[in-house]
């Protein structure tokens, strides 16, 4: 029988108060071996340490910034032998001072020409989306020991990006307020290559093409110096948004940009050759309407007038390589991928023989598979044959003939290096055979030795020096020992990783955190549970579900999650079971049909599925308590956690919803198009896959958190979805971060203030 307290008034107001100062006892941490939220997200006591940097063309060891300890300020650039770890000061904090300054600069970036008698620095970065690629640059002669600025008297403060050297050093190339320049470093004249109004991007980008392709870099060097080839997007009839910042001054200030939502315009995208001697620009003749077709690709063949493109089709479900001539002006498809659902853009194309073979990577036969193609015919060969997925290529030793990549065959939890020749022949594992977890490789550009990051759930990084192709290891760069001392003087929770069968052929990767307390009474192996009889009357736990669900990425890999993770074990630590499921359609290495199962389904398959891993786990595993079951996930999981909570009401108690998308017009173009087809065309899709069309069923405690200056996943949304939960008188929570980005992490304090939050709404409603 259940005790139910009257419904006085004070005995309600004690029993908050006793909550509260409940909360309170938990996030302060008394005991040593206990996680907080000051630990976690203030001291910074967990902080795992890296390792190595940028490798150095000759492959012998990598260049990285260390803090000058020769009694100065700045960082100095040194290069470390790989070998030996020798260092060698590359460039002095002191040749970074300004001559009106006693400071040297702070580096966020830095390049070398190609004879290294200059090197570019980034400084004074500023933020444009979700990346610092706008601010300042310097040239520095190392052998006159000059520091010059780039940009001219023109250039505002912090208004340059993604500038490089020319192929001969003797000019750098930048973009300023979306027109390319290019400074001559003799005598720091500067050429503008492209004159175009604002409203055309040249050699940058728009938001949806940085945020959904990746590109940061909108232009090119020929090979010869001569001519730059660079995207050009006109944004003209793309409906532009508004942001809101009400907290900058006595009125608010509006920052609006070109977004463009599903279904609606694109900007125009078409690829220009400009030509530095005689300014001269010409359009690569691309077929069909550059608001409905990308480009996602461009790079020029080595030791050539011809650049590589990759076209997609507005429905993302063909991809062309092409090649461009741009002596003869002539244009050819190099090889077309299709696909019944969508294709993904093929972002590095490693020479295996230059200008003449490369490696492409396709899924036409069922996995995500590499194959060598000649560019003059294109045919191709497939190299890695197999029932499995190919993660990404790591590195290519040309000599040897070796192709470097990551898989996991047989786990798809885990990651480790595989190898296979130019033939297609020799494929085996890299990785030693017993290791297990995560491993991670930078290989150096010669493909003889790698840095080695190797993690797990329940271990730190560990970082390493090994020669390839053997994996033999040359020497330790970082083991991580202090963070390692730390973790195990806390009160550990188990950490398992389990498969949940969801019907007769279907089964999810899972994880599960178990409480110390649990995790002490129960078996060690995992695939044994206690019996409904042992556990009938013994304690039940809550069950936190952190999910995120959509095929962009996934929750359940074995490697260290750094701070997410610990706030996790630190709920175990206070008598959560935390768990995650990779339901069908994440981006996991389970092959084709598995990933693009969620095609024109998205916030259908996936709710369904996670409900069906729930109720399994509640069956295999007594004690759990399911009448205090929770979820809660962020941008594409807050998405997921408002279908979980509003389909399945019966199921779940509570729910935190972060950042969401509560309807899927309102996101942009490339991403939702991509997964669910234009809306005209799947109308039932985008009605059923958006949790704003279910607010009249929500039952359980849901809290909305959202910034409200989030350029990704608008504010908006989580306000219309306001409306409709106030429309069906649902009562809710909810939490707005003044002009917050998507990572909801601006300001002081926000960070712990944020996860303050959730952990007391956990602790009031689980």
């Amino acid at each position: 029988m259940t005790f139910r307290p009257p419904a006085l008034p004070w005995i309600r107001t004690a029993l908050s108060l006793w909550a509260a100062i409940s909360v309170h006892l938990y996030t302060i941490g008394s005991e040593p071996e206990l996680l907080d939220l000051d630990r976690i997200y203030e001291a910074g006591e967990f902080s795992a340490k890296d390792a190595g940097g940028k490798w150095a063309e000759d492959g012998t060891g990598w260049y990285q910034t260390k803090k000058n300890e020769n009694g100065g300020s700045g960082q100095n650039i040194v290069f470390v032998d790989a070998r030996t770890g020798e260092e060698k000061i590359v460039v002095d904090a002191a040749d970074l001072v300004p001559r009106d300054s006693d400071k040297p600069l702070a580096i966020d970036g830095y390049s070398f020409d190609r004879h290294q008698a200059r090197i570019l620095i980034y400084t004074n970065s500023q933020r444009v989306w979700r990346h610092r690629s706008r601010g300042d640059y310097w040239v520095l002669d190392r052998a006159a020991h000059e520091l010059i600025q780039l940009g001219g008297s023109d250039a505002s403060d912090a208004s340059l990006m993604r500038a490089k050297f020319s192929p001969d050093g003797r000019a750098v190339a930048y973009v300023r307020n979306g027109n390319i320049y290019l400074e001559s470093l003799l005598d720091h004249t500067i050429q503008p290559l492209t004159n175009s109004p604002p409203q055309i991007r040249n050699g940058t980008f728009d938001w949806v093409y940085e945020e959904e392709f990746g590109l940061l870099d909108g232009f090119r060097f020929s090979p010869n110096g001569k001519k730059i080839a660079f995207w050009q997007l006109d944004t003209s009839g793309v409906r532009t948004f508004t942001l809101v910042d009400n907290t900058n001054g006595l009125y608010q200030d509006l920052k609006q940009f070109a977004y463009p939502k599903s279904g609606q315009t694109n900007a125009a995208c078409r690829i220009g050759i400009v030509d530095i001697d005689s300014g001269d620009v010409d359009l690569v003749p691309l077929e069909g309407d550059p608001r409905n077709t990308y480009v996602a690709y461009l790079e020029w063949i080595p030791d050539s007038t011809v650049v590589l493109l990759q076209q997609l089709n507005r429905l993302q479900n063909e991809n062309r390589l092409l090649a461009y001539d741009t002596a003869s002006g002539q244009l050819r498809t190099v090889l077309e991928d299709r696909d019944d659902a969508w294709v993904d853009v093929v972002d590095e194309l490693p020479w295996l023989v230059e200008g003449q073979r490369l490696i492409w990577t396709s899924e036409k036969d069922g996995w995500r598979h590499l194959y060598a193609v000649d560019v003059p015919t294109g045919q191709q060969r497939l190299l890695t044959d197999g029932r499995f997925d190919v993660e990404k290529i790591d590195g290519i030793d040309v000599e040897r003939e070796i192709i470097y990549f990551t898989a996991s065959p047989d786990n798809a939890t885990q990651r480790y290096l595989y190898c296979v020749d130019f033939r297609g022949e020799n494929l085996r594992r890299v990785t030693p055979a017993k290791a297990t977890g995560t491993h991670t490789y930078s290989i150096s550009p010669n493909g003889r030795l790698a840095i080695h990051r190797r993690s797990s759930a329940s271990r730190p990084p560990v970082i390493n020096l090994v020669r390839l192709p053997r994996h033999r290891p040359v020497r330790m760069l970082e083991r991580n020992d202090e963070l390692r001392k730390q973790l195990k003087e806390l009160k550990q929770p188990r950490v398992e990783f389990f498969q949940v069968p969801i019907d007769t052929t279907t089964s999810l990767d899972a994880w599960a955190i178990l409480p110390p307390d649990l995790a002490a009474s129960l078996p060690t192996a995992i695939d044994v549970r206690p019996s409904q009889d042992e556990t009938t009357s013994a304690k039940k736990y809550p069950l936190l579900v952190y999910v995120y669900g959509e095929p962009a990425g996934s929750t359940v890999r074995d490697q260290w999650g750094g701070n997410g993770q610990l706030w996790h074990w630190m709920l175990a630590q206070q008598g959560y079971v935390v768990m995650s499921f990779d339901n069908r359609g994440t981006n996991v290495p389970r092959g084709r049909q598995w990933r693009k199962s969620i095609y024109r389904q998205v916030g259908i398959l996936a709710p369904g599925d996670q409900a069906s891993a729930v109720r399994q786990v509640l069956k295999d595993r007594p004690y759990l308590d399911p009448t205090r079951v929770g979820v809660w996930g962020w941008s594409g999981g807050g998405s997921m956690t408002l279908n979980a909570m509003l389909k399945y009401p019966e199921l779940y108690k509570a729910g935190i919803s972060v950042a969401p998308v509560p309807n899927q017009r309102f996101y942009d173009t490339i991403y939702q198009e991509r997964y669910m087809g234009l809306p005209d065309d799947n109308v039932e899709g985008y009605l059923q896959g958006s949790a704003i069309n279910f607010a009249n069923q929500l039952q359980g405690n849901l809290l909305l958190i959202h910034g409200t200056g989030d350029d990704n996943c608008h504010y908006q949304g989580t306000e219309t979805l306001i409306n409709a939960l106030i429309k069906h008188k649902k009562p809710f929570t909810m939490m707005a971060y003044p002009n917050r980005s998507h990572s909801i992490s601006e300001g002081d304090g926000t960070t712990y203030h944020l996860r303050q939050l959730m952990t007391n709404y956990l602790h009031n409603n689980l």
